[in-house]
């Protein structure tokens, strides 16, 4: 085995510990108290966020196919994956300075973050996976995707039931139903947005907004990144 794919089966397996690692008290003090906040978000405030959230997903899942492309021949996985790397890169930069714009521009503006990121998120997602060689029109690599995004972006207690749900994924995807709807919205918006709340809402903050939009928007990006290195080498090491 040549030294780079060692270097690869060695990082998939820190990180597969640490997805599987039990979560911290602390993780599991602040997932209390944010859902008691949301019990007192009325049910249509819920409803309205989830409804928003999945059409504008759905607009991006359905919508990026026409701008991925084909993906290109690699020398070997090395070549590969320097290229994924550097699609990262050119993302979390986008992302970096979307945030800081937004952020600079107030309430109204820093709002407007909220859905143009997801948007960048999705579309880096679509860009790795069709990097690695698989087929991002099949309807079950992206609830894969959407997987994905929900291990990046949730509390370590979720974290675990979603890492569980891609492990075996070419016999799990064998049972999606076929319709994406039965997608578990309520919950997918609930975590991501639990998860950037903290942070986002200093977005839109006078003064400290900009600064703050762009080094949260860099790190968001840098963990999706990794998350999704991961969890798409998981399907390759052993092939």
């Amino acid at each position: 085995m040549k030294p780079y794919e060692l270097q690869v089966r060695k990082e998939l397996a820190a990180w597969q510990k640490k997805m599987r690692s039990r979560p911290s008290l602390f993780s599991k003090l602040s997932k209390r108290v944010q859902g008691k906040i949301n019990s007192w978000i009325p049910e249509k405030v819920h409803n309205a966020i989830t409804t928003t959230v999945k059409q504008l997903i759905r607009g991006v899942l359905f919508g990026a196919k026409y701008t991925t492309g084909e993906p290109p021949l690699y020398i070997n996985f090395q070549e590969q994956e320097a290229a994924i790397l550097k699609k990262i890169e050119n993302y979390r930069n986008t992302a970096a300075v979307e945030g800081g714009i937004t952020g600079a521009g107030g309430i109204l503006l820093g709002l407007a973050d909220f859905p143009i990121l997801i948007g960048i998120k999705l579309k880096l997602l679509f860009e790795i996976g069709n990097l690695y060689g698989f087929d991002m029109d099949d309807y079950k690599e992206r609830v894969y995707l959407l997987h994905i995004f929900e291990l990046a972006f949730s509390s370590d207690e979720h974290r675990q039931s979603v890492y569980m749900k891609i492990t075996d994924w070419e016999t799990k995807k064998e049972q999606l139903p076929d319709d994406i709807n039965q997608f578990d919205w309520r919950n997918f918006q609930q975590e991501y947005r639990d998860y950037i709340d903290l942070a986002k809402m200093a977005q839109l903050l006078p003064v400290i907004g900009a600064p703050v939009g762009l080094i949260v928007n860099y790190r968001l990006i840098r963990k999706l990144g990794k998350t999704a290195m991961n969890a798409w080498r998981m399907r390759l090491v052993d092939r």
